[in-house]
């Protein structure tokens, strides 16, 4: 059985170069053949602006030459393969996951509005692709707060303890192993806590801070177990803190090697992918680049 390649996404743009240079280490640590694809957003008879542009053969396509290019006398380049294809970036990339162990592209390719943060591109592939997919930022991202990290290559994931996402830890633990890296597991705590009275109801009994974080890190000590077991040389901690999710993953991401999190699992009443509102958050604001991974499929 052959193995499915780890797929880089360029248009040309630098944001491109910097997913292409990820994933091939990535392919690299795998020991996966590595897929170079270029999404032509229209073919060159489709506009009129573009057929200038446009090569005169249209089995040429000089944004992947260029990478051939780039890629020439490459020590230990992996097994690539070079694929053109036209039509909605959009549309076209997500489909690419069903043949891929990882899909890498950059956070905003040539494409995108100058403002955003993250492109359209990016946000449907991490909504809708079958595999994992890591999206590489452009680099200088501010963040504010600060988690403790350490000396070393570091992976963060992030852990919901009242849903936990077995895929998201995984996928973590495995890229940690591969990076030789520490895995820092984020779980976050609602805090100050809310309670909503109605008029002349008692308040209820002050909620001990201290009991919420030893009950939040044990449940996801717990759930961090056979993840260990599996990974005996993958040093996982447990950072538990207060506040809202996405800021403390985003906090954390500061000089970490990648961010792992969860795509929405699909509900009854909401039956399309989603991306929830911590993954948004944190593929707009994280400095290091983000693996969205998808739930395993539910079992008949």
């Amino acid at each position: 059985m052959s193995t499915l390649p780890v797929i880089a996404a360029v248009d040309g743009s630098d944001d491109g170069l910097r997913a292409l240079e990820w994933a091939l280490h990535a392919a690299r640590r795998r020991s996966a053949p590595l897929r170079v694809v270029h999404v032509r957003q229209y073919a060159p008879w489709a506009q009129p602006e573009a057929l200038a542009a446009a090569p005169a053969d249209p089995g040429h396509d000089p944004v992947l030459d260029d990478v051939r290019g780039r890629l020439e006398g490459r020590a230990d380049l992996p097994e690539t393969e070079y694929t053109g294809l036209e039509g909605a970036p959009s549309a076209v990339l997500p489909e690419l996951g069903a043949t891929a162990q990882l899909l890498v592209l950059g956070s905003r390719g040539r494409g995108g509005f100058t403002g955003l943060l993250l492109g359209s591109n990016g946000m449907a592939a991490a909504r809708d692709a079958d595999c994992p997919v890591v999206v590489v930022p452009r680099p200088g991202r501010e963040v504010h707060g600060a988690a403790p990290a350490g000396p070393g290559p570091r992976v963060v994931a992030g852990l919901q303890v009242d849903g936990p996402d077995e895929s998201v830890l995984g996928f973590a633990f495995a890229e940690a192993a591969r990076l030789g890296a520490r895995l820092q597991v984020v779980c976050a705590y609602p805090w100050p806590a809310q309670a909503w009275l109605v008029p002349g109801e008692l308040p209820p009994p002050a909620i001990d801070r201290d009991a919420v974080e030893n009950d939040t890190r044990a449940l996801a000590d717990g759930f961090l177990a056979p993840h260990r077991e599996r990974h005996p040389d993958v040093r996982a901690e447990t950072y538990v803190a207060p506040g809202d999710a996405a800021g403390v993953l985003v906090a954390a991401s500061r000089d970490a090697d990648l961010v792992v999190v969860g795509r929405h699992r699909r509900r009854l009443l909401a039956p399309a992918r989603m991306i929830g509102s911590v993954t948004h958050a944190v593929l707009l604001h994280a400095a290091s680049p983000v693996a969205v991974v998808p739930p395993k499929p539910p079992e008949d």
